[in-house]
């Protein structure tokens, strides 16, 4: 029997490989034995955990949006008016540990996987519902309300577009650079409407300020 609290230590470690891996691959095309090995564990450990690859990856998916989501109320938290709240929002998308290489592929394998796999589905649009949210309810105070929808949309279609170009490595951009492309974009069609607001300046390299 193993020690008590060791079951989230080990699922952790778990999830943590498991992001590793499929970093590493590119795609979802690694085993249990891989992630097990890199956790440090036998693969029997691991299916006793998880019961399944397919839930191995849903842990890690849904590792991977809460602390995306941990990151954007973080962001969130220092920012005063609603531009500052979009940059805000902008910035934890494109966040020093989010725009890892390995997180960056897992991003794009786990949208591979929801086309077939109902949990990951449900996961993605969770994500999308609530980045799509967050930015509305903020550009709403700026701008026509039916505007407000097609911009968050097309803020959103451009995050996911920088991802893939960086997964597919045509991306020459760093992060900083990626989500200055955002931020010019926001200012090209809120025009006149955010001048005097605070642009929030792009994190320093030792990532943004935190509660």
């Amino acid at each position: 029997m193993p020690k008590l609290g060791m079951e989230p230590l080990r699922k952790a470690a778990l999830v943590k490989a498991t992001i590793a891996e499929i970093g590493q691959a590119g795609s979802l095309d690694v085993t249990v034995s891989q992630i097990a090995r890199r956790a440090g564990m036998s693969s029997a450990l691991a299916h006793h955990y998880f019961g399944s690859k397919d839930r191995i990856f849903l842990a890690a998916m849904a590792h991977i949006l809460k602390s995306f989501g941990d990151r954007v109320r973080a962001e969130l938290h220092e920012a005063g008016t609603p531009r500052e709240r979009l940059n805000a929002i902008i910035a934890a998308s494109f966040d020093a540990d989010e725009f890892q290489p390995e997180v960056i592929s897992s991003w794009l394998s786990f949208y591979v996987q929801a086309q077939k796999n109902p949990g990951a589905r449900r996961l993605l649009r969770i994500y999308t519902r609530r980045l799509h949210s967050n930015l509305v309810f903020n550009l709403k105070q700026l701008i026509n309300p039916a505007n407000a929808q097609l911009i968050a949309a097309a803020v959103a279609a451009l995050i996911d577009g920088l991802y893939i170009r960086q997964a597919l490595r045509k991306n020459p951009l760093d992060r900083f650079q990626t989500m200055g492309l955002v931020w010019d974009y926001l200012d090209l069609k809120l025009g006149d409407v955010s001048h005097g607001a605070v642009k929030m300046s792009a994190p320093s390299p030792q990532g943004p300020s935190r509660q």
